[in-house]
């Protein structure tokens, strides 16, 4: 499988088989991925994968654990008031997942339910938490970002799949204590890591995508 195989393919996966991956291959997955361009080579992130018991805790102290504030974690997630065309992408995104499922909008019970799921890594037999020293700036985010599309683009060509997590910042304290993570960093985001259970409904999505003319432009050329 080549670099645009992979884009093509990769997507966020929502239900894994409970094959575990062994740890040879997390690790070598998690290790090759940091190849990727990082200004100043700060590489500014601190990767922990969690299996077995250790995942175990980590979900059941989730589970049982109450969320920041919900302004507080909006915010982290997306600017307040998001404006077209990005409110239009955010509301059919999530209009078309719950389609798979068939969870009407007005069931808001079911909803939560499936947002819940976050919290168990979508039943994925491995959960990656993705660090960040908080004093780092935007530009040292860009680097994490680069490498967690490396991460992913990576696992899909090993033959894994992956679900990116902003869910695990609304947790981060609980996380942090529970992981014992060292101060200054702080929870970036998740990663359910595993193999994708392709009779799922819910692993039907495939989100669109704008079109190419609507955020890019061809300048100088012939």
């Amino acid at each position: 499988m080549n670099v645009s195989q992979a884009m093509k393919e990769r997507r966020s996966v929502r239900a894994f088989l409970p094959r575990v991956p062994s740890a040879q291959d997390v690790q070598s997955l998690i290790a090759d991925s940091a190849l990727s361009a990082s200004g100043g080579n700060l590489q500014p992130w601190k990767v922990i994968a969690l299996a077995g018991e250790p995942l175990q805790q980590l979900t059941a102290a989730v589970a049982n654990a109450k969320p920041m504030d919900d302004d507080v974690v909006a915010h982290m997630a997306y600017p307040p008031s998001l404006w077209e065309p990005y409110r239009t992408r955010r509301f059919k995104n999530g209009e078309d997942l719950y389609k798979t499922i068939d969870i009407p909008r007005d069931n808001k019970a079911a909803r939560l339910e499936q947002m819940a799921k976050n919290g168990a890594f979508f039943g994925a037999p491995v959960g990656v938490i993705v660090l960040v020293d908080e004093r780092m700036g935007y530009a040292q985010w860009l680097d994490l970002g680069i490498y967690l599309q490396s991460f992913m683009l990576m696992a899909t060509e090993r033959g894994m799949a992956t679900c990116p997590q902003g869910y695990w910042r609304r947790f981060r304290d609980t996380v942090e204590n529970v992981l014992a993570v060292p101060q200054p960093y702080r929870v970036a985001c998740g990663i359910a890591l595993g193999y994708e259970d392709t009779a799922a409904p819910i692993n039907e999505l495939r989100a669109d995508r704008a079109q190419w003319d609507e955020w890019a432009q061809l300048r100088g050329f012939a």
